[in-house]
């Protein structure tokens, strides 16, 4: 399980970083709103513990954008701000949880933990946006009842775009997702993927589910809900 953690101060940073990694949790440190906006955006999280009073971004306004642009990663607020008015407002963003400083440690891991659990409860072994169909134990895609053969990378590339549906993923988020690489702008081989993926998904098809947001990335969307 991979964490983030956007909190200014070092200290408390460092404290949380170390109790987490002794937790069995692998924990990403952004120390400004600006960092710890570009690390939400850009990696995969399963949990964001965010801090409101930031330099630059504010909590509030890092969580607004990351549920703007899709993001579902869970997110507790961890902040001095205890207000009824603030914890209400962080809920109305889309916060999942709300803990205010000072905190007792074993309380936020019990409160991750219980976070963590519901995510592997919610999610299925099969998964439907429209027609399409994908069953991630038996590793097979139907749409409209037919049968679509995909390779491996191809499998891996519709998983990762199906169980985030809505979300937009960076080019440089599917490099490291599907191929665990950097991404490098003079690859096109997510463009090559893609295309290979829409020619048996919806080429055949009038409703197409895959697509291109120019200049950020690549998103499957329920023409229902979109």
């Amino acid at each position: 399980m991979r964490l983030l953690i956007v909190e200014d101060e070092v200290k408390t940073g460092a404290y949380l970083q170390q109790g987490l990694n002794e937790a069995g949790f692998a924990v990403d440190v952004a120390t400004s709103g600006e960092d710890g906006l570009h690390h939400a955006m850009t990696s995969v999280y399963d949990l964001i513990i965010l801090d409101i009073m930031l330099p630059g971004v504010n909590g509030f306004e890092i969580l607004k954008q990351l549920r703007q642009n899709g993001h579902v990663s869970p997110v507790i607020f961890l902040s001095a701000k205890d207000r009824v008015e603030d914890r209400v407002h962080g809920f109305e963003l889309g916060a999942d949880d709300y803990l205010v400083k000072p905190f007792s440690f074993s309380e936020l891991l019990a409160r991750i933990r219980a976070l963590l659990r519901r995510g592997r409860t919610i999610e299925a072994h099969q998964i439907s946006v429209a027609d399409l169909n994908v069953d991630f134990l038996k590793r097979r895609v139907t749409r409209a009842g037919n049968r679509i053969d995909l390779t491996a990378k191809e499998f891996s590339l519709l998983e990762l775009l199906i169980r985030r549906k809505s979300e937009v993923l960076p080019k440089s988020l599917i490099a490291s997702q599907v191929w665990d690489m950097n991404f490098d702008s003079d690859t096109n081989v997510v463009e090559v993927a893609i295309r290979r993926l829409r020619s048996k998904i919806d080429d055949p098809f009038d409703i197409k589910l895959i697509k291109t947001i120019r200049g950020m990335g690549y998103s499957l969307e329920d023409p229902q809900t979109a």
